[in-house]
């Protein structure tokens, strides 16, 4: 018998990167100066590219986004999303830990990419005997967005990016399908 038990931050890595992330965000908040920081938690939609359903699943992310430069930020991100294959036989969860560089040609204007860390977990269907499983990926992801000020410590941030996994392998037939993602989102920018 398949037992599913939801873990939502699977394995100890996880954890690790999400201490990492917290850790970094604290470390940076008091040296830059006023301003210079954002957080950002955003909800938004999200879909594989193999999945055949048609369906664009809800997610949300939470990011931290610092100004180097009047044309150059950096971000620590983290967020949470599932998508379902095989005619919902697997559902893979993520939450995918991230960096990223992006470049300022004008002030609300931003594009870039970075990397990724992306625990997932595999969760077989209680009619599929496979017992669930999770996997450690890196990526990569290419990404743009808006920023449109809403006062002088608020903006509404639209965010779009294409993040690239290597191939994933699955215990059903097919046993192998493209994991690669794309994901919207609209956030709140909170300058601090």
């Amino acid at each position: 018998m398949n037992h599913h038990v939801f873990h939502p931050i699977p394995g100890g890595r996880t954890r690790v990167a999400v201490l990492v992330f917290v850790a970094l965000a604290c470390m940076l908040v008091p040296v830059l100066p006023a301003g210079a920081v954002q957080l950002i938690p955003s909800i938004g939609l999200t879909k594989a590219v193999d999945d055949r359903s048609g369906d664009a699943k809800a997610y949300g992310s939470l990011a931290l986004r610092s100004s180097l430069a009047p044309f150059l930020d950096f971000e620590l991100g983290i967020a949470y999303r599932e998508q379902s294959y095989f005619d919902d036989q697997l559902k893979l969860r993520m939450w995918p830990v991230t960096a990223s560089a992006w470049v300022r040609p004008v002030p609300t204007l931003y594009a870039g990419a970075g990397v990724g860390y992306y625990p997932t977990t595999f969760d077989y269907a209680d009619a599929v005997p496979i017992e669930d499983s999770t996997s450690d990926r890196l990526g990569v992801h290419l990404g743009a967005g808006v920023d449109l000020p809403l006062g002088p410590r608020l903006a509404l941030d639209l965010h779009g990016r294409y993040i690239m996994l290597r191939e994933q392998h699955s215990r059903l037939v097919p046993e192998t399908f493209d994991p690669d993602f794309w994901n919207a989102s609209l956030g709140l920018a909170i300058k601090f």
